[in-house]
């Protein structure tokens, strides 16, 4: 029974040694880490930016960096050379917590758990707005032509998703889809030369809006290649005599001899090479009937 005040003399001799040792040498008995470069000057005054019990606050920091210089001018006044580092945006914040984000040791994880990664909710609305105000925009094809902000596609919580909108482009760029996107390499795009716009919605690359069965139906004798009836890429004309069974003298002498004077448009009568117009038809779908 005797032995047990000497052991707790002792416990209780340790605990206060290594408390006034926690005072003397905080640096060495409590630091979660050496300190970042900037502050490597302030390692064994611990109290310089913590209070005793309480730990850090943002009240230590802003008397040494004042706000308003923060990011421009170091603590002794000297202006920061522009270039040097990004651009500054403390000015901005809408409330000055210091410790929210930045955390001065170089430590463990057990520090970094308790910092709070950067929000762009910290900012003021005019600031938050204006991306280009600290971030230097993309040199890609996409963003070349845009003169909008980020936000308009891009959110603040992460760059990617974006949510493109085309109509944000310069009408001119519009035309060149070609600028942004590689053409399709298939049979049928190979073979055309013209804007996307022609058959493609800018919102969504498919369904096309282009049916050729509406204007004639490409049936198994007729796989020809484009530029046989549409010359030079013109689409907006066609001929059926780029096939070596049809000629004007011959289509000509056929039709006269049915009674049908009107033999210009093709397409009219010969919609569908499935079905044959009867003998005196004159317009598009009038006595059409099905070839056995």
């Amino acid at each position: 029974m005797k032995k047990r005040p000497v052991l707790l003399i002792v416990i209780a001799l340790n605990l206060v040694v290594l408390v006034a040792l926690a005072f003397a040498y905080p640096h060495l008995m409590v630091s979660p880490g050496p300190l970042v470069k900037g502050h490597a000057e302030l390692a064994t005054d611990c109290f310089a930016c913590h209070a005793v019990w309480r730990g850090a606050s943002s009240g230590r920091c802003v008397e040494c960096h004042a706000v308003a210089d923060v990011g421009l001018r170091t603590t002794k006044g000297v202006a920061i050379a522009a270039g040097t580092i990004k651009v500054s945006f403390h000015q901005a914040l809408i409330e000055q917590d210091c410790m929210a984000c930045h955390s001065d040791h170089q430590g463990p994880k057990l520090t970094k758990r308790s910092r709070k990664p950067f929000s762009h909710e910290l900012l003021k609305a005019t600031v938050r707005d204006g991306c280009s105000s600290c971030h230097a925009a993309p040199k890609d094809t996409v963003h070349r032509d845009l003169k909008v902000e980020c936000s308009q596609c891009h959110e603040s919580k992460a760059w990617k998703p974006a949510h493109f909108d085309h109509a944000l482009l310069a009408k001119a760029a519009l035309d060149q889809c070609q600028s942004c996107h590689n053409a399709p390499t298939d049979r049928l795009h190979r073979q055309i030369r013209g804007s996307c716009k022609a058959c493609h919605k800018t919102e969504a690359w498919k369904p096309a809006t282009f049916d050729h069965d509406k204007y004639f139906v490409l049936d198994r004798d007729h796989e020809a290649s484009c530029e046989t009836c549409h010359k030079n890429n013109d689409y907006s004309r066609y001929t059926c005599y780029g096939c070596h069974e049809h000629s004007l003298a011959n289509v000509r002498a056929e039709h006269l001899e049915e009674g049908i004077p009107n033999f210009e448009n093709c397409v009219e009568c010969h919609r569908d090479p499935r079905v044959e117009p009867e003998k005196g038809g004159g317009g598009r779908g009038r006595g059409e009937r099905k070839r056995d």
